[in-house]
């Protein structure tokens, strides 16, 4: 995924809630794409950039102060997700398509497209988690690891265990379309509910 802003726009969504912290950083400010959706309670600060139909859930953090952070489209990152850098040495990427679950950490690393990372995985400083991957829940990944494309990662350390399966990678595609139509769910209550606030105080 490039790195690049074309195809994003500067200041917060139509769809981040009120609650929702859009926020600089010295001289950055996050860009977000057409029809990302930030949740309420979601902190998204400095030089980020999330590409559209992307998706940002309650209490998660993405926080671009120190280096910079780049997500791709339509990817998914689950309530209490961590997203961080360690400065100009390990910035963060995370690619098209991929879903990161619940109170996961993601840590100046690199996550390739169509990737699953289960709920509570740690990835630290520049490990690459190779395209179509999975890493289980739970799993750490150490610091420079790479994973092959492809491949189902379990343990602390994270290893490879086997390929992921055809039915592996058509659930993770699945759970992605999943979290696309919940977005657009919470995106059109929520601008429902500022019109009839909004009404309701003429």
């Amino acid at each position: 995924m490039s790195s690049n802003t074309d195809g994003h726009m500067a200041g917060p969504p139509l769809t981040a809630a009120a609650s929702a912290l859009v926020l600089p950083y010295r001289q950055h400010v996050p860009r977000l794409g057409e029809g990302v959706y930030v949740a309420p309670g979601a902190v998204v600060a400095g030089d980020v950039s999330i590409a559209a139909g992307s998706s940002v859930w309650f209490g998660t953090v993405v926080r671009g102060d120190v280096g910079w952070i780049r997500i791709g489209e339509r990817t998914n990152l689950q309530d209490l997700t961590v997203v961080h850098v360690t400065g100009p040495r390990a910035n963060t990427t995370i690619g098209n398509d991929v879903t990161v679950g619940h109170r996961a950490i993601v840590h100046g690393c690199t996550v390739e497209d169509g990737c699953l990372i289960g709920m509570g995985a740690i990835l630290l400083d520049e490990c690459v988690i190779g395209a179509g991957s999975v890493v289980a829940a739970g799993a750490l990944v150490p610091p420079g690891k790479v994973i092959p494309p492809g491949s189902m990662v379990m343990g602390i350390p994270g290893k490879v265990v086997r390929p992921v399966s055809e039915e592996e990678a058509r659930l993770a595609l699945v759970g992605v379309a999943h979290y696309q139509q919940l977005a657009r769910e919470y995106g059109r209550q929520q601008r429902a509910g500022k019109a009839a606030l909004a009404h309701g105080s003429k």
